[in-house]
């Protein structure tokens, strides 16, 4: 009986430390719904530095299909044109015929050949007298009016008279003249008393490329060399390179007068077109 009942004890024991087990304590907390948190914010949180993605670099947009860049504007560059050639000189033989020397001059420099050369005095004097023939109101002389008609009746023209108040103009205008046409102009100097030819040029750019282009040097033969004059300076040599400001200082403006009326105040070119 005693031995029955110590293992009635021991089993209901048993059962009751089993049942102890299967129950959950008391004050426990339910497991959290909350969100894990992103690997980014786990890496702020760690005192770590967030890297932010560079864009891609934008290319740049290729010309249309048959299309070609513009190219880039031209830049004036030392241009210089000289027709003169040696021969070219003729003086004039009387202190009077400076423009029938000119006008042979023109011709010279016009023809290259080397086989037509005019310096002939007889031919001089031919010359002087159709040019007085063709200046009206010339004081019995030849004018820039005669010396053109010449020009242009001998085959060298067409030649014209104009008068620019623009001294820097005067030279750009004689500049294209040459260089589009391959033939000298005409200066009138001294205030209208003298005749020379300007057979060439220097500049910044091809008067036939800029409009606006500074000459820097002017190539004049003067046919009253090597007498030149005491009021106005000395002739220069054939073929002499002058500085605008040299040639200034025979080169200057003519007022209008009687055979001139017409024509604005001004330096005088006989012009070729």
């Amino acid at each position: 009986m005693t031995g029955a009942r110590s293992r009635l004890f021991a089993g209901l024991f048993a059962l009751a430390t089993l049942l102890a087990a299967c129950t959950p304590a008391t004050g426990t907390t339910a497991p959290s719904t909350a969100q894990a948190p992103s690997p980014s914010a786990a890496a702020a949180a760690a005192g770590e530095t967030a890297v932010v993605p560079t864009p891609a670099p934008t290319a740049a947009p290729e010309p249309l299909p048959g299309t070609t860049p513009a190219p880039p504007p031209p830049v004036p560059q030392p241009f210089a044109l000289n027709l003169y050639q040696e021969g070219d000189f003729v003086p004039q033989y009387t202190f009077d015929w400076c423009v029938a020397a000119s006008i042979q001059m023109a011709h010279n420099l016009i023809d290259d050949t080397g086989g037509g050369t005019w310096n002939d005095r007889a031919q001089q004097s031919a010359l002087w007298e159709q040019a007085r023939a063709k200046s009206t109101n010339a004081y019995n002389g030849a004018n820039p009016f005669g010396w053109a008609q010449v020009l242009t009746e001998s085959g060298m023209g067409p030649y014209t008279v104009v008068s620019i108040a623009d001294y820097g103009e005067t030279l750009r205008t004689a500049a294209r003249a040459i260089a589009g046409t391959g033939r000298p102009v005409g200066l009138v100097m001294w205030s209208g008393r003298h005749a020379w030819v300007m057979s060439g040029f220097e500049s910044v750019g091809d008067p036939q490329q800029f409009a606006d282009f500074p000459v820097t040097g002017i190539r004049v033969v003067d046919p009253l060399y090597p007498y030149g004059s005491g009021q106005w300076g000395p002739s220069p040599a054939p073929n002499s390179l002058l500085t605008p400001d040299e040639l200034a200082a025979q080169f200057v403006v003519r007022e209008p007068r009687r055979w001139s009326s017409e024509l604005p105040a001004g330096y005088l070119l006989v012009l070729p077109q």
